[in-house]
């Protein structure tokens, strides 16, 4: 079975808008939360959110497809570049038909419709672009990063709310070994930060109200938790076959191990509280990966804040992991970057990676008083030096879907896969 190696890496994040400076913020505990920029938010019940900063879209593409194009599709057409130039792969007609693109978001141009939607109310019909549908159609993130990148393989987008940026491993993983590709570009993308959602989310509870304190607000698995904060960016990666890489003499940073998708059948925006679908998708994700649960060394946990989600998660990462559990660092990206939906286990997966690569697990920030029911090592508030050979990166979405992806480091197969 063909193996799986990550190759190149692209962010565009609330705390950095490339890979180092995201990394270099992620390991200071830099919070990317503050008051909301891009619209008005007086009435609301929620102010604050995780912006990304100072993002020129034109810097990745030229004037007409940024007026074609939404803001989540930008960000992942970007991240993508930066993940192409990082595995110093060129797409030509050589090699164009085995590259594919698993690009998944949870909202698309949801932004965009919004926007769209009052233009044709105050303006009417003739106000409206042609290109409007296509720009905010969700798979419009895959097929635009195909149509810049060159990109002729498989194009997939699928939408599984917060689970979404771990999915895109999980399928890309699959293209690979069933031969179907032996490149993807894969990875997560978001941005839905505008009147409607915030909104509706400030109505249904998740979200947390500390809007005089935006860069504490957000406090995974902290006793004093009262929700996320919304986020949006994007983080892509070049992922090949291991014979594939080899053979252009690439470099390695590690490698997608396995993975598995599960349902709880429960409830449409609450997880099942017995944290059974979490746990079977972190079990079955070992299996896929034959690994045994003493051999992962550190979750990027699914760690949103709200006081449901957090205590479920640390409930199945102890039903899976045992003794085990109270040995792992757990580390919560959100703490930093906010929830960022359909990007966020993506960006979870490239703090991994990097967490390998460098033997840094990243803190999870604002935890100050420790909870009974969530009893575990969360690496609170300061980075830790500490060799990391194998993560797994949980993601749970709306809708009772869980992700469970293991990203470890690459081992040729003489050295064992590790």
């Amino acid at each position: 079975m063909q193996r799986a190696v990550i190759t190149g890496l692209g962010a565009i994040t609330p705390i950095g808008l490339t890979v180092e400076e995201f990394w270099a913020n992620l390991r200071a505990g830099v919070s990317g939360a503050g008051p909301v920029t891009t619209f008005d938010t007086t009435g609301f019940a929620v102010r604050i959110a995780c912006e990304v900063k100072g993002f020129n879209p034109k810097t990745y593409m030229d004037f007409k497809m940024v007026k074609r194009t939404c803001r989540a599709t930008q960000f992942a057409i970007a991240a993508s570049q930066m993940a192409l130039a990082d595995a110093d792969l060129t797409i030509d007609e050589s090699n164009d038909t085995t590259v594919g693109v698993v690009m998944n978001t949870g909202g698309g141009g949801i932004g965009e419709m919004e926007e769209g939607t009052r233009r044709l109310i105050e303006k009417g019909p003739r106000s409206i672009s042609p290109f409007f549908l296509p720009s905010v159609m969700p798979n419009a993130v895959s097929c635009l990063v195909s149509l810049v990148s060159g990109a002729k393989g498989p194009i997939i987008t699928s939408t599984m709310a917060c689970a979404s940026g771990n999915y895109a491993f999980v399928e890309a993983l699959r293209l690979l070994r069933l031969g179907e590709a032996k490149v993807v570009i894969t990875g997560g993308t978001e941005s839905c930060t505008v009147p409607l959602t915030l909104a509706s989310l400030g109505r249904m509870g998740p979200l947390s109200s500390r809007n005089d304190d935006p860069q504490r607000a957000c406090r995974p698995f902290d006793k004093n938790r009262d929700g996320f904060v919304y986020g949006e960016g994007a983080a892509v990666m070049v992922v090949e076959t291991e014979e594939h890489a080899r053979q252009r003499g690439a470099h390695i940073y590690g490698e997608v191990a396995g993975g598995a998708v599960t349902g709880d059948a429960y409830h449409l925006t609450a997880p099942d509280p017995s944290g059974d679908g979490a746990a079977r998708a972190m079990r079955l994700a070992l299996e896929d990966a034959g690994m045994t649960p003493e051999e992962i060394d550190c979750i990027f946990a699914h760690g949103t804040g709200t006081p449901l989600n957090d205590a479920v998660e640390t409930r199945a990462i102890k039903t899976v992991f045992g003794d085990h559990a109270y040995r792992l660092a757990v580390s919560a990206t959100k703490s930093m970057v906010g929830h960022t939906l359909g990007a966020a286990g993506a960006i979870s997966a490239l703090a991994a990676v990097l967490a390998i690569r460098d033997g840094v697990i990243p803190p999870t920030i604002n935890y100050e008083t420790p909870d009974p029911e969530c009893d575990l090592d969360y690496v609170p508030n300061v980075a830790r030096k500490q060799e990391v050979n194998a993560t797994m990166i949980n993601g749970f979405g709306f809708g009772g879907q869980n992700v469970a992806v293991i990203i470890r480091k690459y081992r040729a197969e003489s050295e064992g896969p590790g």
